[in-house]
């Protein structure tokens, strides 16, 4: 079972599981097929990816995956502190462009889940930081995409001016430069 909040992008939720602590920590269900559809959530996931961040300030994306290789993902953080970022890219939609950003922590055990048509990104928040997520489709490099973190037409507010990017993301076109093929 989990506890469903709304974003202001309405397809976009936040999931909070059932925690059940005892004197010896505590435990919970950090996927469960059947709640997600008692939430009306369709998902199966098919690969867990893994996220670990060394220090602060650490972003990874935005990225996503072109129809008809696109992912939804569910993503939580196991360790430290991170801001999870979605942003919609399909065409069309109401809330086109628009994103969402929610702090995901090993303490609050909140989950983010993102649709298929959306922009994925992460940035750390704690000196170190690791990061969990499922996907419903398989990694097809073929698909693989990626938009500039701090693209103005987006203009995601991450609170920083210098972040650590990789070298795939430091290149990363705009979206106006982009092949995204989202539609609503």
């Amino acid at each position: 079972m989990y506890i469903v909040e709304k974003t202001d992008i309405p397809e976009v939720v936040i999931l909070t599981p059932r925690v059940f602590p005892d004197d010896r920590g505590f435990f919970f269900e950090a996927y469960n097929e059947a709640a997600l559809a008692e939430a009306g959530i369709k998902f199966r996931a098919v690969q867990e990816n893994y996220i670990m961040n060394a220090k602060p300030g650490v972003i990874r994306g935005l990225h996503f995956q072109n129809g008809p290789c696109a992912q939804a993902k569910i993503v939580r953080c196991s360790v430290g502190e991170v801001d999870d970022v979605a942003v919609d890219l399909r065409k069309g939609s109401p809330t086109y462009l628009k994103w969402v950003m929610v702090r995901l922590t090993a303490e609050n055990k909140k989950q983010l889940y993102l649709p298929k048509g959306f922009a994925h990104g992460v940035i750390s928040r704690s000196d170190y930081s690791e990061v969990q997520y499922v996907v419903d489709a398989g990694y097809a490099p073929q698909c693989d995409r990626n938009v500039l973190w701090n693209d103005p037409e987006i203009n995601v507010d991450w609170g920083i001016a210098a972040p650590v990017l990789s070298p795939k993301d430091e290149k990363a076109p705009l979206l106006c430069d982009s092949d995204c093929n989202f539609q609503y």
